[in-house]
């Protein structure tokens, strides 16, 4: 199988590591540093997904007044691309391409105990990884 019709399900990253839309900056930044991570999925209260920060949202803030206690939400990607396990590689990449972005939040297929949680993330590192691997 070409690497491009790979399924994400098969490279996607599970237990995605999220934070409440009140985690500060600070908190954020020591979590990803921690636990060697790029990103992290932000919920609501109620568990739903609601945007993305990734490093380079942290280093667009610090140095800012009172950076390290911004919440996550005041710095997040609110605008969410996702996909579903069923999604290849091939597509994944080329919605990063044409959207500028680095990570795809993956959710269940509808009806397949799909909720507004992610069950998975994939990041450009992931699909360069697989890339090589071919």
């Amino acid at each position: 199988m070409r690497f491009e019709n790979k399924l994400l399900r098969d490279i996607m990253t599970r237990g995605v590591v999220t934070v409440p839309m009140d985690a500060t900056v600070k908190q954020i930044a020591t979590m990803l540093s921690k636990q060697g991570l790029s990103g992290v999925a932000v919920i609501s209260p109620e568990g739903g997904a609601m945007g993305v920060i990734s490093d380079m949202d942290i280093l667009k803030v610090i140095g800012k007044d009172d950076w390290e206690n911004l919440p996550a939400e005041s710095i997040m990607t609110s605008h969410l691309e996702t996909v579903k396990p069923t999604s290849t590689l091939g597509e994944a990449a080329r919605i990063m391409r044409e959207k500028h972005i680095h990570r795809l939040l993956v959710f269940s297929e509808k009806g397949v105990g799909a909720s507004q949680r992610p069950i998975g993330i994939l990041s450009a590192s992931d699909i360069v990884r697989e890339a090589a691997r071919e």
